[in-house]
């Protein structure tokens, strides 16, 4: 299903990222430990297409409330303030639905990349847990148009779903895949990628904390 003509996310498009929390799918393909650090496993599978990878990201962020993990994820506002790499981050109606821009900050001499989303949460109940779950996927629309000197990601997609430790803490999946164009090789795509996935859950999990205090 393509969100760009049907409008949003199908509710099998939330039960399995909810499954993907409960089960890892990660038989039958060839998705690659990549790394596990700090309580995280993130794996990876190549796009043969592309020579890029998708990932996928599971373990326990201590000490994060899954309402609160949520909150700071949806929050525009806040993540400018706690991510460095924003450039320009806001929502607009299109259509009738809120669309997402994101301008992201590359290092010289690279261009700048923006993105183009639309993204949803439900708070789901499966076997009395209760799982949150959030949506985004790169859409294309007239009211966004590309900028000169900038880069427009066309292929965005993320997926993350939440629930309780049990503790204080959260049990989080989360997949990720997103082709930045350009001339950029796709060796560091993926470098950048490898390093860039752990250093924004660390990011996050201090805003986390930042906000707890904050509210």
């Amino acid at each position: 299903m393509d969100p760009a003509t049907a409008g949003g996310f199908s509710q099998e498009q939330f039960r399995e990222a909810c499954a993907e929390l409960q089960q890892p799918a990660l038989a039958g393909a060839d998705w690659q430990l990549l790394v596990e650090t700090s309580g995280i496993s993130i794996y990876r599978l190549l796009d043969q297409q592309t020579g890029l990878y998708e990932y996928k990201v599971f373990g326990v962020l201590e000490d994060c409330p899954p309402a609160v993990i949520t909150d700071v994820y949806m929050d525009l506002d806040y993540r400018k303030q706690w991510d460095q790499y924003v450039k320009e981050l806001y929502e607009k109606e299109c259509g009738g639905q809120t669309v997402v821009y994101w301008e992201v900050k590359y290092p010289f001499p690279m261009s700048n990349r923006d993105y183009v989303y639309i993204r949803q949460q439900q708070e789901l109940d499966v076997g009395g847990r209760k799982i949150y779950v959030v949506l985004a996927q790169s859409v294309s629309v007239p009211q966004f148009a590309e900028r000169p000197g900038v880069i427009r990601v066309k292929r965005y997609k993320q997926s993350l779903a939440i629930e309780s430790d049990g503790k204080k803490g959260s049990r989080v999946f989360m997949y990720y895949f997103d082709n930045p164009g350009g001339q950029i090789p796709s060796w560091l795509i993926n470098w950048a990628a490898k390093n860039g996935v752990p250093n924004f859950l660390k990011d996050m999990a201090k805003a986390c904390q930042a906000y707890l205090k904050k509210t």
